[in-house]
């Protein structure tokens, strides 16, 4: 059956911050400093590990890619928003919400592979630092990293298609400030059961098996470090890792706050 025949809606409206009329300039101020502070920061990062060359190490062409990544999640979000609070305007066409989510979820997904690989380059310089060189080869980062890229874009792309899919005839009133999977999904009056299940299989099976290669990791980097007897040795070692520990525990915990906690507030619009 031709679900599209079946969609009547051809623009979202973006409810967020609908409830907060009065405190729209300020948000959009906040939102605006934070979003601007995140661009240049990240680019500040990108320009120094590009003109360091003491900089061009395996780790450092992750970093590259993270900030690079950093830079364009918020841009996909972040704009509309600013748009939307400045001119009180909540739409978003039928293309743009579809063309936001995909964005957005593929860099998510690809910033979690990322991460993964990141941990991996880790645990190699930790645990075998002799023979790091030799391991995480030029050849091997770059196929890392494109590996990334596709399969963050790739799983969103199943996402995106079959969400998009669902036909739309009820409410169009996204309960987010952007278009989020959820959200969207929710507002369909077809089955909604492969959609679903999507997120439950191949999301889960993905986050999971990210996850475990960055717990895995970091379990034997842990341990590595435990047997260094020097507490200098130690302190060297863990330097090495600790921000991107950092980075892993604030992005894992902003992901789970915002899909975990607020799953009923998503499944009741």
């Amino acid at each position: 059956m031709d679900t599209h025949n079946l969609t009547t809606i051809s623009e979202f409206l973006l409810t967020g911050f609908s409830d907060l009329p009065e405190v729209r300039y300020p948000l959009f101020v906040v939102f605006a400093v934070i979003y601007q502070v995140t661009l240049m920061g990240n680019g500040a990062i990108l320009f120094v590990i590009g003109s360091e060359k003491k900089l061009h190490t395996p780790m450092y062409y992750f970093l590259a890619n993270l900030a690079l990544l950093d830079i364009f999640c918020p841009s996909t979000t972040v704009p509309k928003l600013l748009k939307n609070l400045l001119t009180k305007e909540q739409s978003i066409s039928f293309v743009g919400c579809a063309l936001q989510l995909f964005l957005l979820v593929a860099l998510l997904g690809t910033e979690v592979f990322l991460l993964a690989v990141m941990s991996y380059d880790r645990y190699v310089a930790i645990c075998f630092p002799l023979r790091y060189n030799l391991i995480m080869t030029k050849g091997l980062c770059v196929q890392l990293t494109t590996s990334t890229w596709a399969a963050g874009f790739l799983h969103s792309a199943l996402h995106t298609v079959f969400t998009f899919r669902l036909s739309f005839c009820k409410s169009n009133r996204v309960n987010q400030y952007y278009c989020d999977i959820p959200p969207v999904v929710a507002l369909s009056c077809s089955s909604t059961y492969v959609a679903q299940m999507l997120i439950l299989v191949v999301g889960g099976i993905f986050a999971v098996s990210t996850f475990l290669i960055t717990g895995i990791s970091y379990i034997y980097i842990i341990f590595t470090i435990l047997k260094i007897r020097s507490a200098e040795g130690k302190n060297k070692a863990f330097s090495t890792c600790a921000s991107h520990l950092l980075v892993v525990c604030l992005f894992y915990g902003t992901v789970l706050s915002n899909y975990v906690r607020p799953s009923s507030a998503n499944g009741s619009s």
